[in-house]
């Protein structure tokens, strides 16, 4: 599955102090963060969805509190003012469930619909795009935009992924994000079959394809060959910074029958304001900087900063995630401190809105064998504190809700 979903089941003992109730928010409160937590010791099972005002301390459960989803493997996102619950069906067909916050702070359902089984998912304008991506078989990616007042599907259109890889394997999207009126949508180029489906025969080039937005015409395809694919699969490899300037990160990942392949360096590339090019003036080789480590996801912080999530296993793409902030103006990398020894799993990455307002403070659950955390890392010093912890359940997800 996604690394998004990757985790190792943990045990912990019963607490024996009794958690605090999930907090009563302050009337008309300006928002709120909704914490997705899957209860302990069970795999497959619906994630819990908490509510609080505060990240950096307290205690709050699943046990008896929380709105339960129904079905497994959900992700989330939030847009105009919405909670938007999407299910990866596996094959099946996956509901989109839309929440909101009532006076009270409280989520409240307000629509629930059928959609596809979606592998991409994004914020374009007033929108929900998100793209059914076929792994083998069909030869079509089918892009549907869920217009966000009503909660619909107002648009799709698709896409042959096969005459867009243009090389006899098939361009598999990793993420797709809004660059001003357009839609970014980087690609691992992939089999598809022969039982080595995600393996690759180029796994040291880089593409991003360009659509125009409401009616995704394809443009052109931006292509490099300095590092590997952009992103990886359920995975968002694209940030854009306030400039206008386009950051884009590849793990170096590619791999043929099982084994990595991948030569380049994992790093950032850059596509400026308004072009449809990678800057080959700019390569910044996180590898290089980590001393040997390969990044495997991002959350953009502010400023041209990031937290990185990085593989733990030098030169290799495994071992437990450890974190860093990089600064991609400066070219600069500095691991955190003040983090668990061994973390388990942690938050879905693609949320990057649990950045502080002024961006000198972002917020990561962090799930260990002891239990589940918030933590607060000051990007300045790199430095992580453990905040709320979430018992009965480990966070698979932090979003915060206007």
């Amino acid at each position: 599955m996604a690394t998004l979903l990757a985790g190792v089941v943990m045990s912990c003992s019963e607490s024996t102090t009794k958690p605090d109730p999930e907090p009563e928010p302050e009337p008309q409160a300006k928002s709120r963060y909704v914490i997705a937590s899957a209860p302990v010791g069970s795999q497959g099972v619906a994630d819990y969805l908490l509510t609080t005002d505060d990240l950096t301390q307290g205690t709050i459960s699943t046990i008896g509190q929380g709105i339960e989803q129904d079905g497994s493997y959900r992700y989330y996102l939030s847009h105009k003012g919405k909670f938007f619950s999407l299910l990866y069906g596996q094959g099946n067909p996956g509901a989109v469930t839309t929440y909101h916050l009532d006076d009270r702070g409280k989520l409240e359902k307000i629509s629930d619909f059928q959609s596809e089984t979606v592998q991409v998912f994004t914020v374009v304008n007033d929108d929900i795009l998100t793209i059914k991506v076929p792994r083998s078989g069909n030869e079509s990616a089918t892009f549907f935009r869920i217009n966000t007042e009503n909660s619909q599907i107002v648009g799709e259109k698709q896409a042959n992924i096969v005459q867009l890889a243009g090389n006899g394997e098939r361009a598999h999207f990793t993420w797709a994000k809004q660059v001003g009126n357009k839609v970014f949508a980087p690609y691992m180029s992939i089999k598809g079959c022969c039982s080595d489906v995600f393996g690759t025969a180029y796994a040291d080039s880089s593409w991003i394809a360009v659509f125009s937005y409401p009616d995704l015409t394809l443009e052109k395809v931006i292509k490099d060959n300095r590092t590997g694919y952009i992103g990886a699969y359920f995975n968002d490899g694209l940030a854009v910074d306030e400039k206008g300037d386009v950051y884009a990160f590849s793990p170096a990942a590619g791999t043929n029958s099982g084994v990595l392949t991948s030569k380049k360096p994992s790093a950032f590339l850059r596509v400026k304001k308004d072009a449809t090019e990678f800057d080959k003036s700019y390569f910044f080789n996180v590898e290089e900087k980590s001393g040997g480590h390969h990044i495997s996801n991002q959350t953009y912080i502010k400023d041209g900063k990031f937290l990185l999530y990085m593989y733990g296993d030098k030169n290799a793409t495994t071992g437990a995630r450890k974190l860093a902030i990089a600064d991609v103006y400066n070219q600069t990398f500095t691991w955190v401190t003040g983090t668990p020894a061994e973390i388990s799993s942690s938050s879905a990455s693609y949320n990057n809105n649990t950045v502080s307002d002024d961006g000198k403070t972002v917020y990561i659950g962090l799930n260990t064998a002891e239990g589940s955390w918030v933590y607060s890392i000051d990007v300045a010093s790199a430095k992580a504190a453990k905040g709320l912890k979430v018992e009965g359940g480990r966070i698979t997800a932090i979003v915060k809700v206007k």
